[in-house]
């Protein structure tokens, strides 16, 4: 079942995705050589709860924190932790969700720690490009395969693989729902997109080969290849002629200034 948002809905998603914006503004402030990514955890938990929001991801089937840490090959659900501990060059991409005024937002971002290779910012910034180019088919009328074939597209033209094991999502009352939102697929093919559809758009992309293993944890998903990956997320209403952005990387944008991606 595809749930449609009423205006007045979509106004309440804004507001959730905004107190997540905010928490990633937080994050960009902390991010650096030296700290934990549990540090990094406990801040955004305490700036979640201080603000009247609930950490979606905590306990969300047994997860045990409220961001998802990633650094360098592993993709997604990476585990924060005491013993991580970021270094000069590393990437983290650190997903999450936020539950406010009865609605999931969800998004991600992809940060640089301190210096790091050109060629994984190239990386990171076609990975973030791929993210925008599938958002401006977030349409009414377009088929779900357009939005999935233009990331896809976009991301092989520049040398780059998709991983196929995860996936986008509508969002709403829950933190997943339908549709399934590939980052891969055919143009032409799909359920047709309508106004007020609430998709989370989230392209995962590797420097090498497309294949992921999952850790013992469980959770942590990681190239196989184990070189890096990037990962980019807003969620979106669709609509007549432009996709309307919930989410929002403006806050992250004041703090990172030219560093910002």
């Amino acid at each position: 079942m595809i749930y449609l948002k009423t205006d007045e809905e979509v106004e309440l998603m804004r507001q959730s995705n905004d107190l997540l914006g905010r928490t990633f503004g937080e994050l960009a402030k902390e991010i650096k050589p030296g700290i934990t990514t549990a540090y990094l955890d406990k801040i955004a938990y305490e700036f979640i709860k201080d603000n009247g929001g609930i950490p979606s991801c905590l306990g969300y089937e047994g997860f045990p924190a409220t961001l998802c840490t990633s650094v360098n090959e592993q993709v997604v659900h990476g585990i924060p932790s005491e013993k991580v501990v970021l270094k000069d060059g590393d990437i983290i991409s650190i997903d999450s969700c936020i539950l406010l005024n009865g609605f999931h937002s969800d998004s991600a971002y992809t940060f640089p720690v301190g210096e790091v290779d050109e060629k994984v910012l190239r990386l990171m910034k076609v990975t973030k490009e791929s993210l925008y180019i599938g958002v401006s088919n977030a349409i009414n009328g377009h088929r779900l395969g357009d939005l999935s074939a233009s990331i896809q597209q976009h991301c092989e033209a520049n040398g780059y693989s998709v991983v196929r094991e995860f996936v986008g999502h509508g969002i709403g009352r829950d933190m997943h729902e339908e549709p399934e939102v590939p980052n891969y697929g055919k143009k032409g093919y799909g359920i047709k997109l309508q106004s007020g559809m609430v998709l989370a758009i989230e392209p995962m992309v590797c420097l090498g080969k497309r294949q992921v293993m999952v850790e013992k944890d469980g959770w942590t998903a990681r190239t196989v290849d184990r070189l890096p990956a990037a990962h980019y997320e807003l969620s979106v209403c669709v609509r007549n002629g432009e996709a309307d952005i919930l989410s929002t990387f403006d806050y992250i944008q004041s703090v990172l200034k030219e560093r910002f991606i």
